[in-house]
């Protein structure tokens, strides 16, 4: 075993059941022991938080804004729980970073190991300012059940979960129905009625989800109201590069491909994350940057 393997074994804890946070508790299953990892105190575990979840070969438009609503929902001061997979979660988790939040993963595999281990250096990032957690000791190897089971655990740590992207029969919709079994909210985030990627997120619509078009959608449900966070989100460096051109007046899809060197996929995740900040609108194929209103002193 190499010594980046051992370091996490010395720093794992246990909670009891009687220990877990009351959401966690609350479940139809609840594990009845939780190993932990990293730095904080258990506590966070209690801390009001967001679910968010969706495929893991996205698009590149469904990492942008998962890496977004994760950034703008941990500024708010949510923990952001994902399961450290590829794509949605890894955005997610990232995003949450970002804005140096607190963020949760929640693995299908023993805690002593990160899985995929392409991620080992987002795991160890986040045990700085969050947690590894999993309800499987020391020496549990992945399986494909583990991984539905552990879905229920992300779950049931938060009260709201989102769903970025997923298709049909994607491990996503299995945390949504926990959710949703848990009496929890489920948001979903609409997507091209053509794209696989949004087979499952718009079936959840038509099922009755809540459809999901900025993270005010969520920060409301806590109680957060907008003008309670940044006056202007942040947004990442395409995005923002995006916005910089919108400043010097309207433009076509055409013209900021041109002056930004943006290809149409990047572009195209660039104007989503603008659309759901609020910070850029489209009309007659031409987008403009929005002017956030000023701040309420009343």
């Amino acid at each position: 075993m190499s010594a980046a393997a051992v370091e996490p074994i010395r720093a794992v804890r246990r909670l009891r059941r009687r220990d877990l946070p009351e959401l966690l508790q609350q479940i139809h299953d609840p594990p009845r022991s939780l190993f932990l990892r990293g730095g904080p105190d258990p506590e966070i575990l209690a801390r009001p938080a967001v679910a968010i979840v969706g495929a893991r070969a996205c698009s590149p438009y469904g990492a942008q804004v998962a890496r977004m609503l994760g950034r703008e929902l941990a500024t708010a001061g949510l923990v952001v729980v994902s399961g450290l997979a590829r794509g949605i979660d890894g955005e997610a988790h990232r995003g949450a970073l970002d804005a140096g939040g607190v963020t949760v993963a929640v693995l299908g595999c023993g805690i002593d190991r990160d899985y995929p281990a392409a991620h080992s250096e987002l795991a160890r990032r986040i045990c700085e300012r969050g947690l590894v957690v999993s309800e499987y000791e020391p020496g549990v190897e992945p399986a494909p059940w583990r991984f539905p089971a552990r879905n229920r655990i992300i779950a049931g740590l938060t009260a709201v979960t989102v769903i970025v992207e997923a298709r049909e029969r994607s491990g996503a919709l299995i945390t949504a129905d926990f959710a949703l079994e848990d009496g929890r909210e489920v948001f979903a985030v609409p997507g091209e009625i053509t794209g696989t990627l949004s087979t499952g997120t718009n079936r959840l619509l038509r099922q009755g989800a809540t459809p999901l078009t900025t993270a005010d959608d969520v920060l409301e449900l806590f109680g957060l109201a907008a003008s309670q966070r940044a006056r202007a989100p942040t947004v990442g460096p395409s995005a923002t590069a995006v916005l910089e051109r919108l400043a010097d007046g309207a433009a076509s899809a055409d013209e900021l491909s041109r002056t930004t060197g943006l290809g149409p996929g990047p572009l195209a995740a660039a104007l989503a994350e603008l659309e759901l900040a609020r910070l850029a609108s489209e009309a007659d194929g031409r987008y403009r940057a929005v002017v956030p209103p000023l701040a309420s002193t009343t």
